[in-house]
């Protein structure tokens, strides 16, 4: 497919172009904060091995993952996943709670190993809001006694978040109010491939039976998170969500038909820079619309962009040339998922993520118009809103020019105020004079 075969204005494709090359991270920005989060992770994990009050957290392993790790990341590298790996025995018996995305964990006996803390009494239950109770208070002792690199920094524990399964901190400047600079999200994970997924998406004819086998191998993860429910039954309380991050990671960094796919310029292919120009869209929808489309999140873009691979899975239709052309294809994609109300999730196909109960039908409404509207308007909101500032101002000659810049909006408002000042004086002595020449006119 070349981009003749779309109907797609020469404004439209360089305002595509144009926000490609705005979503890359610079480099120094991303440096300082793989910098910071590397040096948080490596501390945590030596605080969490040596710790002796928390044994099960002694054979924990950090693995990383999200867009910043698949190198999808737009605009700024300010939020960081990081899974925890927790170690549990072998055999577990897993009981889906849902459509295939959630479920009970059990133990298949009682143990005597320190994970005995974390099941509920009278059965042999592993409870994710123990564990993750548990995590937060490890990392609230552990910041005690941290201290980031950077002396102008400082970690912040979030508050906790219902229906989240991770412990969120964020990164502040020291005794100052600014906003967040980085956000990290710790998430507490158990190891497991439930029979109902042990097969794995059907990418036979993108990537092909051998990496398919691979993808296979890569094991899946549980995460603490609650089945959202009215009426939440124990199980649900207790409840785990399926996670394929690591293997969603491969899919997107090992992405092409053919071994070559981005292996030299000339072999260069769109596939994750459309990633990335929906992501944007997506967020510069959340941005303007909060409420309306407080359910629309990146995975609903992700996967309707892990379904266009598999479909269309040719290098050729994937060409660096046809990038403005090939996010048009996905962007209808979406659109065309929203407009049939079916998203199948790309691991349990089961799973919509477009049905009424996880996608409210009117925000499905707003959402159809929302990406119409985007596209007859040639995609105002591909570039969101806000600026992204550097992260770079924490360095000590960017402090400085920041503190100069103050300095200079001080000085523009101090003059400002005294030529208001002047003005207005100004103005009433000439108002007493016009009143002295009338009063002296009618005597």
């Amino acid at each position: 497919m070349d981009e003749g075969s779309v109907s797609i204005s020469p404004e439209l494709a360089n305002w595509i172009k144009f926000n490609t090359k705005e979503l890359k991270i610079r480099q120094t920005d991303r440096r300082w904060a793989a910098e910071v989060v590397n040096d948080f992770r490596e501390n945590l994990l030596k605080f969490l091995k040596t710790n002796d009050d928390q044994p099960f957290f002694q054979s924990v392993d950090f693995l990383t993952s999200g867009s910043y790790f698949e190198r999808v990341k737009i605009h700024s590298p300010d939020e960081f996943d990081i899974m925890l790996k927790l170690q549990v025995p072998s055999r577990l018996k897993m009981t889906q709670l849902d459509s295939g995305l959630f479920y009970q964990i059990n133990l298949l006996r009682p143990t005597r190993s320190p994970i005995r803390a974390f099941v509920l009494e009278n059965d042999n239950t592993l409870s994710s809001s123990k564990i993750l109770s548990e995590m937060y208070r490890l990392v609230r002792k552990f910041l005690k006694t941290y201290e980031v690199p950077d002396k102008r920094c400082r970690w912040e524990v979030n508050r906790k978040r219902p229906n989240s399964p991770a412990v969120t901190l964020s990164l502040c400047r020291t005794g100052n109010k600014s906003g967040e600079l980085i956000s990290v999200d710790v998430v507490p994970a158990l190891e497991g491939w439930p029979p109902a997924v042990r097969n794995g998406p059907d990418v036979d004819n993108w990537l092909g039976k051998k990496v398919r086998q691979e993808i296979k191998s890569l094991p899946c993860f549980f995460v603490p998170k609650r089945l959202k429910s009215r009426n939440r039954s124990k199980e649900a309380k207790e409840s785990w969500r399926i996670s394929f991050s690591l293997i969603e990671k491969k899919l997107i960094m090992f992405h092409g038909n053919k071994k070559t796919c981005c292996e030299s310029n000339a072999n260069k292919c769109c596939r994750k820079q459309c990633l990335m120009l929906l992501k944007s869209l997506i967020e510069g929808l959340k941005q303007r619309f909060p409420k309306q489309l407080e359910e629309l999140c990146s995975y609903h873009g992700k996967t309707a962009f892990l379904h266009t691979l598999s479909t269309r899975f040719n290098d050729s239709m994937w060409t660096y040339q046809q990038l403005p052309a090939c996010f048009l294809q996905l962007l209808g994609a979406l659109e065309d998922h929203a407009i049939r109300g079916i998203l199948p999730h790309f691991f349990v196909p089961e799973c919509n993520l477009f049905s009424s109960t996880l996608f409210p039908r009117k925000a499905l409404a707003f959402l159809i118009n929302a990406l119409q509207e985007q596209r007859r308007e040639g995609l105002p909101l591909l570039k969101p809103p806000t600026p992204v500032p550097p992260l770079r101002q924490l360095t000590p000659s960017a402090g400085s020019s920041t503190e100069e810049s103050t300095k200079q909006t001080d000085l523009l408002t101090t003059v400002q105020s005294s030529d208001t000042t002047f003005i207005n004086k100004l103005v009433l002595v000439f108002a007493v004079v016009l009143f002295c020449i009338m009063l002296f006119v009618s005597l």
